[in-house]
């Protein structure tokens, strides 16, 4: 299992998966949004989201978990 980390503060603007998808290194799994900037946050492995662990909308601080992949 792989954590998908917040990679700065901000709030969550954007879910692109939901729990079940496959996902490819690279693909965009949340946008969040910050001093009016939308700043995407991709997977660095290939694998299945297991659990989402956000909302839209959600206040998220650096390095909260916001996605967890089973790795494929």
């Amino acid at each position: 299992m792989a954590d998908i980390l917040a990679h700065i503060t901000g709030t969550v603007w954007k879910i692109e998966v939901a729990v079940g998808d496959e996902v490819r290194e690279d693909d965009v799994l949340v946008i969040l949004e910050s001093m009016k900037m939308e700043m995407p946050v991709e997977t660095n492995r290939d694998g299945t989201v297991a659990e989402i662990l956000v909302t839209e909308g959600q206040a998220v601080a650096e390095g909260d978990v916001l996605v967890r992949i089973t790795e494929a």
